[in-house]
């Protein structure tokens, strides 16, 4: 696959569906790796007349690692997904982002504004004190180290197992088996035990984009899980609120992830917030 050149980084992505079709610019979370935006997703979502771009994060998956003692900012990262999109050619784009994905897709409107058709920030927050204090439980999954893979397969995968399940949708489980077959097939991609905490640090030096959230004109979607433990609906009214114009869209019984049963859910909030375009 191919990569884009940005600062201090080479990012890589993916496209699927024509290249002559409006862009669409997945933007996955903390240490997630752009499989989880999987193939059946976008090619459902390109199923609707679209370009289907992906790409890993700065210090996820086949994209440049970085080493400790090294940081960066929520801008790089946006600048990480404007070289994408420079790359692959696209001059604009509808942008979505899942939770730390909707950070940075957030950022990307905010300072790339030319860039962008429209935003839709799923699962994510604003960055105002109190938007991103999960559940006990659910700050486990981002507190505990995984086990060593090396030392320990089968421990390294029912932890990142059992941390999908702590974060989940209650109403729309996992197919049994897909989860344990996830972590198989990201670790064996591109596991790296470090870049978790210098994204998170990205976030916190971020702050609050409140203010700067106030002054976008852009067609924006917000969605969000009723039942997300990891960063609660408190993340996303905070953002609607914020945005001028904002729809927000609240799922009975989704959680902090994206299982295939939600799918539609997520496909029809970025067509919505593309249609708005």
């Amino acid at each position: 696959m191919p990569k884009a050149p940005s600062a201090n980084a080479q990012i890589e992505y993916e496209t699927f569906g024509a290249q002559t079709a409006p862009a669409v610019l997945l933007i996955s979370g903390l240490g997630s790796q752009m499989t989880r935006w999987p193939p059946a997703f976008c090619d459902q979502l390109a199923a609707h007349g679209f370009r289907v771009i992906r790409f890993d994060n700065r210090d996820t998956g086949l994209s440049t690692w970085f080493n400790e003692g090294d940081s960066y900012s929520l801008s790089d990262m946006a600048a990480d997904g404007v070289a994408v999109l420079d790359a692959a050619g696209a001059a604009k784009a509808h942008v979505a982002g899942v939770s730390m994905g909707g950070m940075i897709s957030q950022a990307i409107a905010i300072e790339h504004p030319d860039r962008v058709l429209s935003l839709t920030s799923i699962m994510s927050a604003s960055g105002a004190p109190g938007t991103m204090n999960p559940t006990p439980e659910a700050g486990l999954v981002l507190s505990i180290a995984p086990p060593d893979p090396k030392a320990d397969y089968e421990a390294f995968l029912a932890h990142g197992v059992n941390n999908s399940l702590t974060i989940g949708s209650p109403s729309y489980p996992w197919p049994e088996g897909a989860l344990r077959e996830r972590a198989i097939a990201e670790h064996a991609r591109g596991f790296n035990p470090t870049g978790s905490a210098r994204q998170m640090g990205a976030i916190r030096v971020d702050g609050d984009r409140t203010e700067r959230l106030s002054k976008l004109n852009v067609p924006t979607v917000v969605l969000h899980g009723a039942d997300d433990p990891l960063i609660k609906p408190l993340g996303g009214e905070a953002t609607a609120k914020a945005i001028p114009g904002a729809e927000l869209r609240v799922i009975p019984g989704m959680g902090h992830d994206l299982p295939p049963a939600l799918y539609d859910i997520v496909i029809d909030a970025i067509l919505a917030a593309a249609a708005r375009a």
